[in-house]
């Protein structure tokens, strides 16, 4: 089976993350460019230090739903604080369990140290299930076939 590294190594280790001073509107915006539902939130002086995750659940729940201004709130007082994390070294099924077992669809992936490494998205683990499966599915037609 397939560690979280090795996924990420094929991803990449990009990770967008902001401070929790950012506003609401600067860090929705910089998630619209990349095209991502999450970043982390660091330490100003410490940036591979998580101190939470702001995603688009937070988003509405805490912005839309209570019909607060993006721009007059600070990710800090808005994130998720409890963020649950993996280790690189864990395997992929492990990672996507968590996921499932504590409802995130963003899992930040912490180094030996406990240093922000990566980042997952459930997004990731199904492409990679479905690359998985794909190839299995090749190796028995191909062995249905005789090619094998």
């Amino acid at each position: 089976m397939c560690t979280i590294n090795e996924l990420l190594v094929s991803k990449g280790t990009r990770i967008l993350t902001v401070t929790p001073d950012v506003s609401v509107y600067e860090a929705t915006t910089r998630m619209n460019a990349h095209k991502c539902g999450a970043v982390v939130v660091v330490d100003r002086e410490n940036p591979r230090q998580i101190v939470g995750i702001f995603t688009e659940r937070d988003v509405l729940k805490r912005i839309v739903g209570e019909l607060r201004h993006p721009d007059l709130v600070c990710v800090g007082d808005v994130m998720t604080h409890d963020v649950r994390t993996c280790d690189r070294l864990v395997n992929i099924a492990d990672a996507a369990e968590i996921m499932r077992d504590h409802r995130v669809r963003h899992l930040p992936v912490v180094d030996e140290q406990g240093q922000l490494f990566g980042l997952i998205s459930i997004g990731d683990i199904n492409a990679h299930f479905v690359s998985e499966q794909q190839a299995r599915i090749e190796e028995l037609y191909d062995y249905i076939g005789g090619r094998g």
